[in-house]
């Protein structure tokens, strides 16, 4: 007996693997900032489950993380691994990346196909595309004080709203899988790239126009 592996399996795993990907990463925030085992719960399922959690409010329905146990559980295991093991090498740290990359497509696109459904309009299915990306990462700085990441100048929220338009507008087209893949393709190279060759978004400048003055007599 053969199991096919399909599209919604596949962004299943994807969703669950940026889940613990950011527990993990939630964990090591903990780590760093010298928390109990509660801050690591804490803000492992803050980091993993918050933008979900937050989408699904908004679109006022259950939040998935409570309906399917695997998500909390997975969460769990990332502030877990974070807890019991020394994370800092560079392989583990590559790895989070590319992890936390595909997911930040997987959330954007989910964000805005589920937005879709409920009738919103595309901007608005976009903006649900990006709260669910880069939502619980920013509740979790918050939480602990710190400014979020998405507004320190990364690609961070940029590559969310590009997955999160690519995955509406192929929505809406009639294709959602083909937009699901694209945002998680383009999420995953975007991200990585913009990490490898430290690509960011520019500061604001100080623009003051000179008037010239003119001379009398």
């Amino acid at each position: 007996m053969s199991t096919t592996v399909g599209p919604t399996l596949i962004f299943q795993a994807v969703d669950l693997a940026g889940v613990l990907a950011n527990g993990v990463l939630g964990g090591l925030l903990a780590r760093r900032l010298g928390f109990d085992p509660v801050g690591f719960v804490v803000l492992a399922l803050i980091s993993g489950l918050g933008g979900g959690v937050l989408r699904d409010l908004l679109l006022q329905v259950p939040p998935v993380a409570l309906h399917n146990p695997a998500y909390l559980g997975v969460a769990l295991a990332g502030a877990a691994i974070a807890f019991l093991v020394d994370l800092r090498g560079t392989l583990t740290h590559r790895g989070l990346v590319v992890a936390d990359a595909l997911a930040l497509g997987a959330w954007a696109a989910t964000g805005a196909t589920k937005a879709l459904a409920q009738d919103l309009p595309l901007l608005s299915a976009i903006l649900l595309g990006l709260v669910t990306a880069v939502g619980g990462g920013m509740i979790r700085d918050l939480v602990v004080r710190e400014i979020p990441k998405v507004f320190s100048g990364t690609l961070y929220a940029s590559v969310a709203l590009v997955s999160a338009v690519a995955a509406a507008l192929l929505a809406l087209a009639g294709h959602p899988e083909m937009g699901m893949g694209s945002a998680i393709l383009l999420a995953g190279v975007l991200a990585v790239a913009a990490r490898r060759f430290g690509w960011v978004l520019p500061a604001a400048t100080d623009l003051r126009p000179r008037i010239p003055h003119r001379r009398r007599g």
